[in-house]
């Protein structure tokens, strides 16, 4: 199988490397973890060290029988193993519940709300705003502004997903029915790989989503062009495009907006050019791979909802060409 390209500008995804507040709180609770239970592997394998070769000097010596004496020592060694570990153990719950709660301590004064809707296999997000005709849609690709807090609503449209964004925050599940919020803040500017973190199928691993945090400057501008229609076709092959958009079978399941497509069924395409990625990470967003996965998304990520799309070639030009304006 042909190795699929790789993204430019190497986005993050260490979850020891946090960039924000709440994946700092993991991280410090991780590290706490990792060092107490190197600690106790290094006892753990110095006393199993010391029972070996004082078994071997005892066999040496012809011993059968552990002195009263010998025994005490050993009964005290253990029973302070067993405190000791009683302590590590109620260290780690008590780091596990104030790591808890400072998560749920973040302060969400003029946060941005977003609704993130997984499916199978992409991620949908919505930026919600108190005036409705500001309110739009996207997919695959979030942008947040740094230094602001960020509560995500998040829904499942199908399948049990999970949310992980590494480098901002933990893991979260969604839940088909249920409605679950994550809250993070990105505290430095980067372009951070999250991902899915539960088994959801067969192109699971293929479900990434990319968080863009920028400047408040740069996610304003952003924002107002997100919010805005999509451009008018400014060539005839453009505008035979949208026609094409319009009237064949990609209108049946996204939208664009100010155009007739309005459906709901797969991502909205209204600024598509502008994304990072298509198929949620698979392929750059590129004019070639953009043609590549139009004309059959099957030969890229099996099992996907969208079909190949067997047009005249005066037609698929068309529609990439008007596809590509739409920045």
């Amino acid at each position: 199988m042909t190795a699929l390209p790789q993204l430019a500008g190497n986005p993050m995804q260490d979850a020891l490397n946090a960039t924000g507040i709440q994946a700092a709180h993991v991280e410090n609770l991780w590290w706490l973890m990792f060092w107490v239970c190197t600690a106790v592997f290094v006892a753990v394998m110095v006393a199993l060290l010391a029972s070996v070769a004082r078994a071997r000097r005892a066999e040496q010596r012809d011993e059968t029988r552990v002195s009263a004496q010998g025994e005490r020592r050993l009964t005290r060694w253990v029973a302070g193993a067993l405190a000791v570990s009683a302590v590590l153990l109620g260290v780690l719950f008590f780091a596990s519940i104030f790591t808890d709660r400072a998560l749920a301590q973040l302060p969400l004064e003029d946060a941005l709300h977003i609704e993130v809707t997984g499916y199978q296999w992409w991620w949908e997000a919505a930026y919600d705003d108190p005036t409705p005709s500001n309110v739009f849609t996207t997919a695959n690709e979030l942008h947040i502004p740094v230094g602001r807090p960020v509560m995500m609503t998040l829904r499942a449209s199908d399948v049990i997903h999970s949310l992980w964004i590494p480098n901002l925050a933990g893991k979260k599940d969604l839940i088909p029915g249920r409605t679950n919020t994550l809250a993070l803040r990105a505290d430095a500017p980067g372009v951070y790989r999250a991902q899915c973190a539960e088994f959801c199928g067969w192109q699971h691993a293929n479900m990434a989503l990319f968080v863009v945090a920028e400047s408040p400057a740069d996610f304003a501008r952003w924002l107002d062009a997100q919010r805005k229609p999509a451009a008018e076709p400014t060539t005839d092959a453009m505008r035979h495009g949208r026609d094409v958009f319009e009237k064949g079978t990609c209108a049946m399941c996204h939208a664009i907006k100010g155009t007739s497509a309005n459906a709901a069924r797969a991502p909205d395409l209204t600024h598509v050019a502008s994304r990072r990625s298509l198929g949620a990470g698979v392929i750059p967003n590129t004019a070639e791979h953009r043609a590549a996965w139009v004309g059959n998304a099957q030969a890229i990520k099996p099992g996907t909802n969208m079909p190949p799309q067997p047009l005249p070639a005066a037609d698929f030009d068309a529609l990439l060409a008007y596809l590509g304006s739409l920045q």
